[in-house]
């Protein structure tokens, strides 16, 4: 993507400006050192970065080998092992290339258990994704009736839509990087290309993992220094989580022009696989007790409060085009014993198939993870699909005030006008890319466990698969998480803003050679060792909005990532 220029709108009092924004800048510079001195920077010398190769020279060789399968990990280890010393004996006459080498294990075994039997501390990056596979909406636009879990006469549970190369797919876990791709400018479509140059439609489980920034502006915070404008990984080791069974696979890349040689690859992945435990043990949320010791907010209420009533006030203004902005507060956390982040993870489980969870970590670097119900768009081949979400209400604690809470949120003029920016704004970003776009349903009721929102979907044809990346830099950010008109929100929360929002609220998934799905980071913490967490939250502010309650909304919001606190059930062993 590219730097965007903005339109400046004078505030009602220049001094006033001045002033704010100048104590703006202090706070933002105060509460910049959050995590320890080793968060601040990672090296990456042994990862191969993809990004400094030549975008359009094509890869010498993509595969993907299937062995036969077995009966467990230890097994499945086994015959990496032996393949991967195979490969080594064999020298390819590609000057570059990926080979992807996987086994089938009869056992099924949840993705997040093996990844937290792996070494926490040395086998990094490490990264984790388990997609979303339906939607539970209900339909008020005639008088039903809706049961507490959300389903109604004309309600029903939407499956998104999976090619039959990866239906089976439910969670994946990745360690090591057999090729990474990060830099600290923006996102753009050669770094587009230096992905997909790696990827193809007949490996399909190939896939870069990884997430972009909200706003690849040039500082970039302390804490958020690891992850660059944006960062993607292909995982040298990889276990995938199927319905019913499981596999194993180990991935090298080399390319002689990064000066990654296929030897030295194969050496690398050697490395990272002995370090790789084929014993799994199911992931316990109850490790140890930990209790909270600390919580500050960052704005606290005055300073939203401020913020707040600047926006309505350039809203307000006739010579402002504003019509919505997104604020948003950091939460930073302390407690009595270190945050487990996948500990922490495992507890959205609940949430299962209505809401993406994602692990990212960079080595020596912080844990960004999210449980968040909204994607901003997904691919199979050339068909498209993305959705609006926005305006939000609590669940109610029995069925009759569940339904009131619902129909309250779904005739709400100033929820409904949050909404329709929302709606419209995509719909004629999909209408500029795609030949056709569908939506359905135009307006319901999106319920979650504990909170429900108003949600739209859509479903668009691409013209070629280069328009990926036309999708993903006109869809992100999108409105939910910004504002309208984009250009001015953004300016707005980049010099209103006390902190760095990094990946929170931006796209966060995976690139595929024939399917490709980015969830928005919201619902999001960074989690260090020795720092606790920061918890992100935010919402949209628009004409009528009240300070009040839009602080009831954001504690709201922030208990669906921070509940699990109050639970103690988070600590994990001393490491």
């Amino acid at each position: 993507m590219s730097d965007i220029s903005f339109i400046s709108h004078p505030l009602s009092n220049n001094n006033e400006t001045k002033e704010y924004h100048e104590n703006i800048k202090k706070k933002k510079k105060n509460h910049e050192i959050l995590f320890p001195e080793k968060y601040i920077f990672c090296s990456t010398s042994l990862s191969m970065n993809g990004c400094n190769g030549d975008p359009r020279a094509p890869v010498g060789t993509i595969e993907t080998r299937t062995l036969p399968a077995v009966s467990t990990p230890a097994l499945a280890m086994e015959r990496l092992s032996s393949a991967v010393a195979n490969l080594k004996s064999t020298l390819p006459s590609a000057q570059s290339g990926i080979i992807r080498l996987e086994v089938p294990i009869e056992e099924h075994i949840e993705a997040l258990d093996w990844l937290h039997s792996q070494d926490q501390k040395n086998l990094l990056p490490r990264c984790y994704f388990s997609g979303r596979s339906q939607v539970t909406f209900s339909d008020f636009t005639s008088n039903d009736l809706t049961n507490r879990n959300g389903s109604a006469a004309n309600g029903h549970l939407q499956r998104i839509s999976t090619s039959s190369d990866d239906k089976n797919l439910v969670s994946v876990a990745g360690v090591g990087s057999a090729v990474l791709f990060r830099s600290p400018n923006p996102f753009s479509f050669d770094d587009w290309l230096s992905i997909k140059r790696f990827l193809s439609k007949n490996c399909p489980l190939i896939r870069a993992y990884g997430a972009i920034r909200f706003d690849a502006r040039p500082h970039i915070a302390p804490e958020w220094k690891a992850f660059g404008s944006f960062y993607f990984v292909v995982p040298q080791v990889e276990f995938d989580e199927l319905h019913g069974s499981s596999m194993i696979a180990a991935t090298v890349a080399w390319d002689n022009a990064l000066s990654l040689t296929y030897q030295q690859a194969i050496v690398a992945l050697q490395t990272t696989m002995e370090q790789v435990s084929s014993t799994v043990s199911k992931l316990r949320q109850d490790v140890s007790h930990t209790s909270l010791v600390s919580k500050a907010n960052i704005p606290d209420r005055t300073s939203w409060d401020l913020t707040l009533n600047r926006v309505l006030e350039e809203i307000g203004n006739k010579d402002s085009p504003l019509t919505k902005v997104v604020l948003a507060r950091r939460s930073q956390v302390m407690t009595t014993s270190d945050i487990d982040p996948l500990a922490w993870l495992s507890s959205f489980k609940a949430d299962g198939k209505d809401a993406y969870q994602f692990c990212l970590q960079p080595h020596e670097a912080p844990a960004f993870i999210g449980n968040t119900p909204e994607q901003l768009f997904g691919r199979d081949q050339l068909t498209v699909f993305s959705e609006a979400l926005a305006a939000t209400r609590a669940r109610g604690e029995s069925d009759s005030l569940d339904l009131q809470m619902a129909h309250d949120l779904f005739s709400s003029p100033k929820d409904n006008h949050e909404f329709a920016i929302v709606r419209e704004n995509i719909r004629q970003k999909l209408d500029a890319i795609c030949t056709s776009v569908e939506t359905e349903p135009m307006k319901s009721v999106r319920k979650l466990k504990r909170i429900q929102h108003l949600y739209a979907r859509f479903a668009g044809r691409l013209r070629s698969e280069d328009d990926e990346f036309k999708i993903l830099s006109s869809l992100h950010p999108t409105p939910a998480v910004c504002g309208f008109p984009m250009e001015d929100a953004r300016k707005f929360i980049a010099e209103n803003e006390m902190f760095d929002r990094g990946l929170y609220a931006g796209p966060v998934g995976f690139f595929g050679g024939a399917q490709s799905d980015f969830s928005v980071g919201i619902r999001s913490a960074l989690i260090g060792k020795d720092a606790g967490a920061l918890i992100y939250a935010g919402l949209g502010v628009v004409e009528g909005s009240d300070p009040a309650l839009e602080w009831q909304e954001l504690e709201l919001k922030a208990s669906q990532i921070a509940i699990e606190i109050s639970d103690n059930s988070l600590a994990r062993r001393s490491c």
